[in-house]
């Protein structure tokens, strides 16, 4: 449920009212009996539900472990090709292996 802002034309009396959406706004206010204007809201804070992504910023030590050991693999694989063959001819030959 929202809250309100509320402001009377006549005394100037301002106060914040906890309501559904669904009643009616208030007209009357409660110190002059006066006529009240519904404001703008200020609108609400976020509120974030979950575990633990709005407690740290940055991922777990697991998940950094578990990179550290995928970027190693994919550098060993690349240090097993052969230094003969230079990168225009590792593409030419991707190239072609695609063509069959």
């Amino acid at each position: 449920m929202p809250t309100y802002e509320y402001e009377c034309k006549d005394c100037e009396h301002s106060f914040e009212k906890f309501q559904s959406m669904t009643e009616k706004r208030l007209e009357k206010c409660p110190q002059c009996g006066g006529i009240l204007r519904r404001l703008i809201g200020k609108g609400t804070g976020i509120i974030f539900k979950g575990s633990g992504f709005y407690a740290t910023d940055h991922r777990s030590s697991d998940y950094h472990k578990k990179v550290k050991e995928e970027t190693g693999k994919a550098e060993k694989k690349e240090d097993k090709k052969p230094a003969s063959e230079s990168k225009s001819e590792s593409k030419k030959k991707k190239k072609d292996e695609g063509k069959d």
